[in-house]
């Protein structure tokens, strides 16, 4: 067997691929089955709901739960995930609406509430094949087989034995309250509802400060002005003025008189507002005048109308007086109407805006029905009674005024309300009351205003406030629990626990439960038409308990559930029930006084279904009790979802489990940012910015698609989303991990490398193999620890950061030629067990996040090898560091070397230095003797890595490199304030002492008079002083001096490396295949070096198997065929070859000078099928030895011919693309060995323009000139003597 190789990195195919082997092996389930009795890790699946399609922002957040679901598996637990959809709830209802063509209206009258629940019920499921198809396909392991829904009957019955549980315990009542009202959705909403994210908008209304009347008579005498006063209040809300029964003022705040003039009556008038308010209040057209006989109104246009400030007072002394009815066309309140219309004292009065006074309508706002409740007397809201004599507000349940208000009767208070199919007017209902209270002198100023304003989170439109008669749980009652419990849970980031989440317990309101819907759990209440008695029903058992009694009193005729058996817990029995709307709502139980019992009409809040999930998926109680009375599978260890979720299922499942089980429901839970495009807008499909998951995944593979979503921004910040990022991961981590791969089963192919030898003792392997597996090993536990730290970026990073900065860049890259050369000893073998293990390793650690690549690399690696190996990496163990193979000296040592160079090479950049140009020297300065013995254990590795000729070491005493301190603003500035400058001075006198504390990462102490102030190495900066001809970087503590100055020998050196590296790029370009070659020997060193001791020669030939010819620089030797480890006389090949032509050809001729390989001909078998001659061959092979060209052909941009057709003269740009046309005239031309036979110049093309042409001696096969093209002489000759040499 042999490692598998790949002709290149294609990630969609390879999940492809690996998704097929997972379905075949049933790969998930078996995670699952190999981790029986093993400690299990509970995690809760959010459901979504399935009548939506999935977006980009579902691939992130299924991508958050999939990776600790993976990582929990690998660290020994059993971790079963059950799915789950959420099937109730107003995104079912509208969009059924919006298929039907209907209102809510519609529902009961033109289609059925049965027929209208089995179009939500058929609805709600439409998108589940795309849903599992993407979770299949980005790799997110979760039972898909076995979900939980949240209409199945046995999941409603654990919902309603929730529910008595609350009710038992005196945690469920009902109560009529304002509350928010969604007249489009037509029903209520709970206070997490209303909190959603972007629920909350800025919107630009019609603002009133109105002008209500006082009635002299109530006034008392410090008021009293014989003409008319008025109260100024202010609404944002024009269309609660009709309900306006009251005024509120805080008692605590002064109020004055102010005299002045109605700017648009300009009648006088007298008006009452906050003393703080008024310079605010009288802005624009008014002047403030010193005493009262300046109050003359100009008849000037342009004047200014003046305002005289009479008179201050309290609070207290407005307590009483009473107004006009502000609205003329309104009806009186139903009862008690001499109590409205006054004003009343309230705390919540402030004077951060307005006018100080709260027009105050307690049918459509919470604190204003408060205030009149406590107000004594009572001020009674603005209800009438309907033509069914029942009392209801102005405004009906659509949001429309009712008839009882003449001209606004029928109009809707939002134009937002009408539908698409409506005739909008022209001014909205706040505008028409505006103009009408401008013409009536009640109208004291009329402005737009900017405000946020609430919205139904699901229809988008503006919500109301609104009095209804709901069912609430007491979450109030259990508020401290609720706090105490959340301070146990692990929240990440700690920020939205502590605070977002924190702050929103503190602040909590009952949980309105009811919901005025047709499509949900339907609340399981039963009551008297007079209220009196009731029962709540916690049990299909219980249900059916109760209708034997209704049937017995005559109540019911049948049961509908009569062929249930109580007993029977299968899914078939269970199958044959509905416990939706418009079954029960036909149940009528009896009360103990024997009447009759009707259903309560209301749903419960869909929130309260998702949040009874952990219960409800396993049916609990009346299946598995112990897997949340014993706690298996209660609370989690684990749930993750989007920051919007504070207000929703985070909390619902925390309130649930606190009041019925004084428990958490979580341990640990990740709420992930929002996903915005790629300029940090929220996506959508009207902007047009919105990212298809199926293209994403299709284009650019689930893992990388993964991984850049994990490794660009942490889960709960949100992430801006740029498909370019993904690209850039499957390049730089993808495309490198592959690279590395792709070496390694090259050459251990090779060398028949499968892991048989025994493994080489640590102490035994060179220190470069040490050095990259102590820094695997801390690898290890640092990702571990970032895993179980719920740290899904640091991990990813940290892995990215291993692989391409230690494996790739410097180990291989320095490992190389022992993997190319040398015999089949230790050091070669340490160097692949070394590699291998790299490789396994981090094919484990990145499994979580990248699961498909990570299972091809780990099955491409194992299943060569005599490790036992498992079907998948994901039924493995996770790695354990073995921390007696870390070196922290080691990796500190390289780690240098690395910033070191990295410093070198980014001062080359700065100045624009090759690094093929070699420079004279680097200084460093040490500051101490193990410093000093370190840097020159490494100083050959860097004399190489930088192209430099020396190292210097020098004393950071010596002076020669002088060293200062620097503030770091940002860190000081918000840190000190106004003692920066003060600091700034001090840090100028720092000298050497304090800044090798600095460099060591130790914090110094400044004395600022008597005042020690602390300052950590963050907050300070060291910078070094540039030395004339040389460039000076520093970086943790390390400091490079690169001497820039070049001499001749430099220059003329750098141009013969420049021209070297151009030919090798050439080389590596035109596709070399060293797999499936024969090796033509006859020296002792290369029969050892290949391994080929006591073979004999054999005169038959297996053509079939024949690929490649490798050729020593000696005339005659011998070709050995890997694939029947034989070797052959090379005359047998030239002379037999055309023969079995059509079989298989020989692909190519690799040369060797030295035991190195040097050069590659491709098609030494022309189009005819026959053998170019042996002589003409080696006539022209020192072309191919010494450029290492291969394949000459693809890599012409033009083609010279001489009289007799053949290729005469090749112009080789490395910077020009090959061009197509020219390809194909080389390849058909009908001798490809004729290309090199008649080359007689080769001119290399400069990327300036510059050309160097080299001649060829056809007598000695030689370069014999070279043609002065180039700007300097001396340089074509120094470059032909190095070339030469």
């Amino acid at each position: 067997m042999a490692f598998k190789e790949y002709k290149s990195l294609n990630l969609s195919q390879i999940a492809k691929e690996i998704l097929k082997d997972w379905e075949s092996n049933q790969s998930f389930e078996k995670s699952i089955i190999l981790r029986e009795g093993c400690p299990k890790y509970v995690f809760y699946e959010g459901p979504p709901s399935a009548n939506g399609m999935p977006g980009i922002h579902h691939v992130m957040a299924r991508s958050i739960k999939d990776i600790f679901c993976r990582y929990k598996t690998l660290k020994g637990f059993q971790v079963t995930r059950k799915a789950g959809w959420d099937t109730h709830g107003l995104p079912i209802e509208l969009s059924v609406e919006k298929e039907l063509g209907i209102t809510k209206e519609d529902i009961g009258e033109s289609i059925t509430i049965a027929d209208y629940n089995k179009a939500c019920k058929k609805a709600v499921m439409r998108y589940t094949d795309v849903w599992n198809e993407l979770t299949k396909k980005m790799g997110y392991w979760v039972d898909m087989e076995n979900p939980y829904i949240t209409y199945k009957p046995k999941y409603i019955e654990s919902v309603w034995w929730l529910l008595k549980n609350l009710f038992n315990k005196g945690l469920i009542y009902k109560g009529y309250t304002i509350q928010p009202y969604s007249p489009k959705a037509g029903t209520g909403l709970s206070s997490h509802e209303l909190n959603q994210p972007g629920t909350y908008q800025d919107v630009t209304d019609t603002t009133v400060t109105a002008q209500f009347k006082a009635i002299n008579t109530t006034l008392p005498d410090s008021i009293q002005q014989g003409d008319s006063v008025y109260f100024l209040a202010w609404t944002t809300t024009p269309w609660t003025l009709p309900s306006n029964t009251a005024l509120t003022v805080n008692p605590k705040i002064k109020y004055a008189l102010v005299s002045s003039f109605n700017q648009y009556t300009k009648k006088p008038i007298h008006v009452i507002l906050a003393k703080d308010l008024v310079s605010k209040v009288f802005l624009g057209p008014f002047i403030q005048v010193e005493n009262k006989s300046m109050l003359k109104l100009s008849s000037k246009q342009t004047s200014k109308i003046p305002y005289y400030l009479k008179k201050t007072f309290n609070g207290t002394e407005l307590i009483g007086i009473k107004y006009e009815q502000l609205w003329n066309e309104a009806p009186l309140p139903f009862e008690n109407a001499e109590n409205a219309f006054r004003v009343i004292g309230g705390d919540f009065v402030t004077i951060e805006d307005g006018t100080g006074i709260v027009h105050t309508a307690p049918t459509f706002g919470a604190d204003d029905a408060k205030a009149a409740k406590e107000a004594i007397p009572e001020v009674p809201p603005m209800l009438i009674y309907d033509e069914n004599q029942q009392l209801v507000p102005l405004v009906d349940l659509q949001g429309k005024f009712r008839p009882e208000l003449g001209s606004l009767g029928g109009k809707y208070v939002k134009n937002e309300y009408y539908s698409s199919n409506d005739k909008v007017p022209e001014r909205s209902v706040d505008v028409e009351i505006a103009i009408k209270l401008k013409e009536e002198n009640k109208a004291f100023k009329v402005e737009k205003y900017v405000h946020s304003y609430p919205n139904c989170w699901r229809t988008d439109k503006p919500i109301l406030y609104y009095p209804l008669d709901s069912w609430f749980i007491k979450v109030t009652e259990k508020k401290n629990l609720l706090i105490k419990l959340n301070q146990s849970i692990n929240w990440k980031p700690k920020s939205t626990g502590d605070r977002r989440f924190g702050n929103w317990l503190s602040n909590a309101n009952d949980w309105n439960l009811s919901r005025s819907r047709f499509w949900g759990i339907p609340l399981p209440i039963w009551r008297t038409e007079d209220s009196k008695e009731t029962i709540i029903i916690g049990s299909i058992e219980e249900l059916k308990c109760e209708i034997t009694k209704s049937i017995s009193l005559g109540f019911m005729k049948v049961d509908p559930f009569d062929s249930f058996q109580v007993d029977d817990m299968s899914d078939l029995n269970y199958a044959q029930i509905d416990l939706h709307k418009n079954i029960v709502d036909q149940i009528i139980l009896s009360s103990k006084n024997k009447k009759r019992m009707y259903r309560e009409p209301d749903l419960i809040d869909v929130w309260f279904d998702s949040g009874s999930m952990p219960y409800a998926q396993w049916h609990y109680p009346f299946e598995n009790k112990n897997k949340i009375d014993n706690n298996e599978a209660f609370p989690a260890d684990y749930i993750a979802e989007g920051v919007d979720q504070t207000r929703g299922w985070f909390y619902t499942l925390h309130a649930i489990a606190t009041t019925v089980f004084k428990s958490i429901a979580y341990k640990n839970v990740i709420s992930n940012g929002l996903v915005l495009d790629k300029n940090g807008q929220k996506m959508s499909k009207r902007l047009g910015n919105a990212v298809d998951p199926f293209k994403t995944i299709s284009d650019f593979g689930p893992d990388a698609t993964r991984w850049y979503m994990i490794s660009n921004a942490n889960p709960w910040d949100n992430l801006k989303f740029d498909l370019e990022g993904i690209e850039e991961s499957k390049r730089k981590f993808f495309g490198t991990l592959y690279n590395v791969y792709s070496f390694f089963a090259l050459y251990a192919n090779i060398d028949n490398f499968s892991y048989s030898e025994n493994e080489i003792n640590i102490n035994d392997r060179p220190e470069l193999d040490k050095w990259i597996l102590s820094e695997l090993n801390s690898l290890v536990a640092e990702t571990d620890d970032h895993f179980n730290n719920y740290e899904p970026t640091k991990a990813a990073r940290a892995i990215s950061n291993f692989v391409q900065l230690y494996l790739s860049n410097w180990y291989v890259r320095l490992s190389r030629r022992r993997f190319w050369k040398g015999s089949y000893g230790n050091d070669k073998i340490s160097a692949y067990q070394t590699l291998y293990k790299c490789l396994i390793v981090v094919s484990k650690l990145s499994s979580p996040i990248a699961p498909f690549f990570m299972d091809r690399l780990y099955k491409d690696l194992v299943t060569n090898t005599s490790e036992n190996s498992l079907d998948s990496v994901h039924h493995d163990e996770f790695p354990v560091s073995n921390s007696k193979e870390i070196y922290p000296d080691l990796q500190h040592k390289i780690r240098n070397a690395q910033t070191i160079c990295s410093l070198v090479l980014s001062l080359r950049k700065k100045e624009k230095i090759k690094v093929r140009q070699p420079l004279s020297k680097i200084m460093i300065p040490f500051s101490s003797e193990n410093q000093k013995k370190e840097i020159l254990e490494i100083s050959e590795l860097i004399k190489s890595e930088v192209n430099v000729k020396e190292v210097e070491l020098i004393s950071n005493s010596s002076g020669i490199l002088i060293k200062k301190v620097k503030p770091n603003f940002k860190s000081l500035g918000p840190k000190l304030g106004k003692k920066l400058s003060s600091v700034m001075a001090k840090i100028k006198t720092l000298g050497d002492s304090e800044i090798r504390q600095i460099e060591a990462k130790q914090s110094i102490t400044i004395a600022l008079g008597s005042e020690k102030i602390v300052l950590e190495p963050a907050d300070l900066e060291i910078v070094s002083e540039d030395i004339e001809g040389w460039l000076v970087a520093s970086e943790n503590g390390v400091t490079v001096a690169l001497d820039i100055q070049l001499n001749d020998s430099l220059i003329n050196e750098g141009i013969c490396r420049e021209l070297v590296n151009r030919i090798q790029t050439l080389r590596k370009e035109s596709g070399i295949n060293t797999l499936d070659f024969f090796v033509l020997k006859n020296d002792k060193y290369v029969m050892e070096y290949y391994g080929l001791q006591g073979k004999t020669e054999k005169q038959g030939l297996s053509y079939k198997y024949l690929d490649t010819l490798f050729v020593k620089e000696t005339k005659y030797s011998y070709v050995y065929e890997k694939q029947s480890n034989s070797i052959y006389n090379p005359i047998e090949v030239y002379r037999y070859k055309h023969k079995y032509n059509n079989k298989k050809q020989l692909k190519s001729i690799e040369i060797f000078k030295n035991n190195i390989k040097v050069g590659h001909l491709a098609n030494i078998i022309n189009n005819k099928g026959e053998v170019e001659s042996q002589e003409l061959f080696w006539k022209y092979k020192w072309f191919v030895e010494d450029t290492g060209f291969s394949s000459i052909r693809n890599k012409f941009t033009k083609i010279s011919y001489s009289e007799n057709g053949l290729i005469s003269k090749v112009v080789i740009d490395s910077y020009i693309p090959v061009s197509r046309e020219w390809e194909e005239e080389v390849i058909n031309y009908k001798s490809s060995l004729s290309i090199t036979n008649n080359i007689t110049q080769v001119i290399f093309v400069g990327d300036n323009g510059e050309t160097i042409t080299i001649k060829i001696d056809k007598k000695n096969n030689w370069i014999y000139k070279a043609v002065k093209s180039a700007k300097n002489s001396e340089v074509i000759t120094r470059l032909l003597e190095y070339y030469e040499k």
